[in-house]
């Protein structure tokens, strides 16, 4: 199928109204700054904390009060927008934080609906985990007999068979203050608001978690034959309170925040009130201050992010706009060079435990990290920079160290995970209760990580397949492959996303139209196409791992499905010139599409609508057609 010219043209047109808007929203020193807007979670405890501390400025407490009620269905809140009934987890933390914030009363016929949601789906037992820590931590509920997780993990050298270790790095940042503060049985009251969750609460009981919290006790019993904890501040249990608070103030990132997370650094805070620490310590006023800068505009209201998303976004800008022919030498990609080399990592990190005589040079997500480089920001960082790098000798030097760190965090198994090398073992799924927490305990290797990792490799480094490297990867994607043709994508929503990375990937290496592997992908991808040409992936994807269609196209989703295409396909076929069409409508007039989420956190819990998505995606589709098809 040969494509006109005015089919190119309007492409062209649509992609150039993008980078204009790129353009005009750098900062002067480079980044792009967008907003990596979540649920209700951070706004909610950033309100509880705010009276817990008696701060905050009347601005803030607004701005996330009104964008709570914005968010709001007569007193019932959604983990994202499609979620059916409703979510009691971000039910439970707004309708909680709106009234112990003072902004509605527990007899306002919205709270009220609230509570009897949340009753009717089981109460706090019915919510994820880290809200049931939450509640107990401002004095609503009560920690239970036997803790999930024995602080005694904190004991155990990293190289044992169990292990503190063992989780990744973002799990481990976030048990570990959950374990001192449950050690002393801590809990602070708020000084207004619910007494209890009486009104909230069903009438089921606890979960019975605690047979399998046991097996781990006695697993680490056996480990530890002589170590016993007295419970009542005797010296081991100092010795492992100091393990673990050492753990945590060693990974406080300059800002004051743990690991740059909001969740983190809340839990962070009452950890540290366990042990002491008076509400005016220098470490909990610099924490706080560290997460106000947190805080964007969005519609409805104020946002205070999880985190921030800079060296995301401005990696991936920058990359999106040399895909669409900007040169290195512009000011514009000088500017955003400058910018990530600024935040390229050099110290060792917890990533180094099983990566061992690798020199840091990854980089991370967020605008203040240091010390937690992941293998996604470190690739596309890689791909904004390597068109520098060719220009200026300096440049290569750091570029040369970025590449060698990310090629060293290939697993065992062929494939990439996020953030740590190897860290997968099983016993977290065996002697762990059955929770929410089941997919972030470890980091096993993904097929969107290790499609995007191979998709630089192979257009990037220009390695192919008989590559040792690249045989590896090729090998873990097409052994994880769905039986449909799909794969499912980790940290995006999430087949569709999943098979964008790897059939992008794999086309990079050599694998064309004919093999098995890429012939049902493609079939795969064009069975879900809509009928308005796009594609739509709901959330609900994530939670039961199995492709759910959303009822819209949404801009990213279809720019992921029509770059695979795009990638597969040597010649335009009808079903990519639908997607391109309606791709450009979506731009056009983005709405509500534009506005879906669609990065994933915590499987049916945490969703991230990427504000710079609505951009990057489209513009690197349009991209990739108008240069592939320019001539065809």
């Amino acid at each position: 199928m040969r494509r006109s010219p005015e089919h190119l043209q309007a492409a062209a047109n649509g992609a150039n109204k993008l980078i204009g808007e790129l353009i005009r929203q750098q900062q002067t020193d480079g980044r792009w700054i967008f907003c990596f807007e979540s649920g209700v979670m951070s706004d909610a405890y950033m309100l509880l904390l705010y009276e817990i501390f008696g701060t905050g400025r009347q601005e803030y407490r607004e701005g996330m009060a009104q964008r709570l009620l914005s968010l709001s269905d007569n007193g019932i809140w959604r983990s994202y927008p499609d979620e059916k009934g409703g979510s009691v987890t971000a039910t439970l933390e707004a309708s909680v934080a709106l009234v112990a914030a003072g902004f509605k009363e527990l007899s306002d016929p919205l709270i009220q609906n609230s509570q009897a949601f949340v009753r009717e789906q089981g109460g706090i037992d019915a919510a994820g985990s880290l809200t049931r820590v939450a509640m107990i931590l401002i004095g609503l509920h009560s920690w239970p007999e036997n803790a999930q997780i024995p602080i005694k993990l904190f004991l155990l050298p990293w190289w044992f068979p169990i292990s503190f270790f063992d989780f990744v790095g973002f799990t481990r940042v976030h048990v570990a203050p959950i374990l001192l503060a449950s050690h002393r049985k801590f809990s602070v009251h708020l000084p207004g608001g619910p007494r209890d969750l009486a009104h909230w609460n069903g009438e089921g009981g606890a979960g019975d978690v605690s047979a399998r919290s046991l097996r781990l006790d006695q697993k680490i019993d056996e480990l530890l034959p002589h170590i016993r904890l007295s419970g009542g501040g005797g010296r081991l249990d100092r010795l492992v309170e100091e393990r673990g608070l050492r753990f945590i103030l060693d990974r406080i990132e300059p800002d004051g925040t743990l690991y740059s997370y909001f969740s983190t650094t809340f839990l962070m805070l009452f950890a540290l009130m366990a042990m002491g620490y008076r509400r005016d310590h220098p470490l909990i006023l610099r924490a706080i201050s560290g997460l106000e800068r947190f805080y964007l505009p969005v519609k409805g209201g104020i946002h205070l992010q999880e985190t921030t998303s800079t060296v995301w976004d401005t990696a991936l800008i920058s990359y999106a706009l040399q895909e669409a022919g900007m040169a290195a030498h512009d000011p514009v990609i000088q500017k955003a060079g400058s910018y990530l080399l600024s935040r390229q990592q050099t110290r060792l990190g917890d990533w180094a435990l099983r990566n061992t005589g690798v020199t840091p040079g990854g980089w991370g997500f967020s605008d203040i990290n240091t010390i937690n480089p992941d293998v996604d920001d470190t690739a596309y960082a890689l791909r904004a920079l390597g068109p520098l790098a060719r220009l200026n000798p300096r440049i290569h030097q750091y570029w040369a160290r970025g590449v060698r760190w990310e090629l060293s965090m290939q697993n065992r198994d062929g494939g990439w995970s996020a953030f740590e090398k190897n860290t997968d073992k099983k016993w977290p799924k065996i002697l762990l209760p059955k929770s929410d927490a089941q997919t972030v305990w470890t980091d096993p290797s993904t097929a969107d990580l290790t499609g995007r990792t191979l998709e630089w490799i192979g257009n990037h480094l220009s390695w192919r397949r008989g590559h040792p490297v690249v045989d590896r990867a090729t090998s873990f994607l097409l052994k994880i492959q769905e039986s449909d043709g799909s794969w499912f994508g980790r940290w995006g929503i999430s087949y569709i996303y999943g098979t964008w990375a790897a059939l992008t990937g794999l086309t990079s290496v050599g694998f064309r139209q004919g093999h098995p592997a890429i012939d049902k992908g493609v079939q795969w991808l064009l069975s879900v196409q809509q009928d308005d040409g796009g594609w739509g992936e709901s959330c609900y994807s994530d939670v039961v791992r199995k492709y759910v269609p959303l009822k819209m196209s949404t801009p990213v989703q279809t720019a992921w499905a029509v770059d695979a295409l795009v990638a597969v396909h040597d010649a335009p076929t009808p079903a990519i010139e639908a997607g391109v069409h309606r791709l450009l409508q979506l731009c056009e007039h983005p709405g509500e599409p534009a506005e879906y989420p669609t990065g994933g956190g915590l499987s049916g819990q945490f969703y991230i609508y990427y504000h710079s998505y609505r951009y990057v995606w489209p513009l690197t589709a349009l991209s990739h057609y108008r240069r592939k098809y320019a001539e065809k």
